[in-house]
């Protein structure tokens, strides 16, 4: 129904669509381009955001708790990046740029930090640790993905901190868990991709076991993380804090859905299948005269409506697909029917009139080529900063994905040079001249 509803109650999107070709969509990747909506919406200021007045403490570094940190600037919250004198975010020292990593601005840093604070502290330094301690007096939340115990150890850990402020909602992650025995054993994304199972049913038979493309494991934990933190801060009547124990390998396989389920409900195990839908056939990429076409018609009416697009209606009356189990069963051979139909037309020319006829149907694009796609642009995808200190031009970053009251939440300000606000904060914290000077000379900022 829904889909029904938006290919045939929303022409003007569906024509918009049509209009602008696989062709047009390349030429704009290559450029660059992330054409702007005429009517374009007003971003929705931090200020009127869901967690507007909250303040969270950010001590993570690289991807997951950033990430998560990421989620609750754009909601409103003001995050102050707590980080390392000597470095910083170690984000702050990759992606495809080396001469923004030599400047400690690197892509990953960017486009996880935008609308945060940064304040550089040495934590092992008396000083240091009781500015993070004032920090926590006024905050409501703190996040670290630093592994189980480093805090504590530094004295700094949640029941240390709770002294200074009883209500703190207190979110650690890490690749394993807080406890186990795998707790103490460091983990990043391919790791956990790779323990989780999900590197074991991507790809096909021959390429299996293989990473996905983008950090699955990372941006998983850092939603729920995210997802948590807001849960605790709504929490009604809470007199005590929170401690959020989020595990990257438990958040992903959390999400594996069928892969998991058909193991522990019905018993079978899961296979890489390439770009095949296991639950459902014809369901997954075809090949067209020009490219790719990914289709999923995955109810019968949906199976019938490809066979007439395609003008092959005898499918339907073949006794190995007329049901679903039996086009399961013979997906291959069915596959390689409805390719012998495609190789005549464009995927252009396929993807309007099997949308049309209410089978689900796109493209496969690069992700320039999806950048570059009015859809994405309409809806404030993207976000575009100016000027932004320490890089010397300006950015274009992501925004969550998320509308409120049909706005995309936005964060004002970009990403910060390493301790840009520590000066700012620590006024802020009550710390006259002749303190900083005194931390200053402790080594503490």
């Amino acid at each position: 129904m829904f889909l029904h509803n938006l290919f045939f109650e929303t022409p003007f999107y569906l024509s918009k669509i049509w209009r602008h070709g696989l062709a047009a969509h390349r030429a704009a990747a290559r450029q660059g381009a992330v054409t702007p909506h005429p009517l374009k919406m007003q971003a929705l200021p931090p200020a009127s955001g869901p967690l507007r007045g909250m303040r969270v403490l950010d001590l993570t570094n690289v991807l997951a708790g950033p990430f998560a940190c990421h989620q609750l600037a754009h909601l409103g919250a003001d995050v102050i990046k707590v980080e390392a004198l000597d470095g910083g975010d170690l984000a702050r020292q990759l992606g495809a740029d080396p001469a923004l990593n030599q400047r400690q601005m690197g892509v990953s840093f960017l486009a996880q930090n935008p609308g945060k604070r940064s304040i550089a502290l040495d934590l092992k330094k008396p000083g240091g640790k009781a500015v993070l301690q004032r920090l926590v007096a006024g905050a409501d939340a703190l996040v670290e993905n630093f592994r189980p115990g480093v805090m504590a150890r530094l004295g700094l850990g949640f029941e240390d901190l709770l002294q200074h402020n009883p209500r703190l909602v207190y979110c650690a992650i890490s690749g394993f868990g807080q406890d186990g025995p795998l707790r103490d054993l460091p983990a990043y994304d391919q790791i956990i991709q790779g323990m989780s199972g999900v590197m074991s049913i991507t790809g096909d038979t021959e390429s299996a076991p293989l990473r996905a493309g983008f950090p699955v494991a990372d941006t998983i934990g850092g939603l729920t993380a995210a997802m948590a933190v807001c849960a605790a801060l709504a929490e009604r009547g809470r007199e005590r804090g929170r401690f959020i124990d989020v595990s990257m390998l438990e958040a992903v396989m959390a999400t594996m859905g069928w892969a998991v389920s058909n193991l522990l409900i019905a018993g079978r195990e899961a296979s890489p299948m390439g770009n095949e839908n296991m639950t459902a056939s014809p369901s997954g990429t075809f090949r067209t005269a020009d490219g790719l076409l990914n289709i999923a018609a995955n109810k019968q009416e949906q199976f019938e409506a490809l066979a007439r697009v395609i003008a092959r209606e005898d499918l339907v009356r073949d006794p190995r697909f007329a049901l679903r189990q039996g086009r399961l069963e013979h997906r291959f051979a069915l596959k390689q029917e409805i390719e012998a139909a495609l190789a005549a037309h464009s995927t252009q020319h396929w993807w309007p009139l099997l949308t049309a006829a209410g089978v689900p149907s796109g493209p496969v694009y690069s992700v320039a080529e999806a950048l570059a796609h009015p859809q994405v642009a309409d809806r404030d995808m993207v976000a575009s900063f100016a000027e932004v200190p320490g890089v010397g031009r300006g950015i274009r970053v992501l925004r969550t994905g998320i509308k409120l009251d049909g706005q995309a939440p936005a964060v004002l300000a970009p990403p910060p040079t390493l301790g840009q606000h520590t000066q700012d904060i620590l006024t802020e914290l009550g710390y006259d001249a002749a303190a900083v000077a005194a931390l200053q000379a402790e080594g503490s900022i």
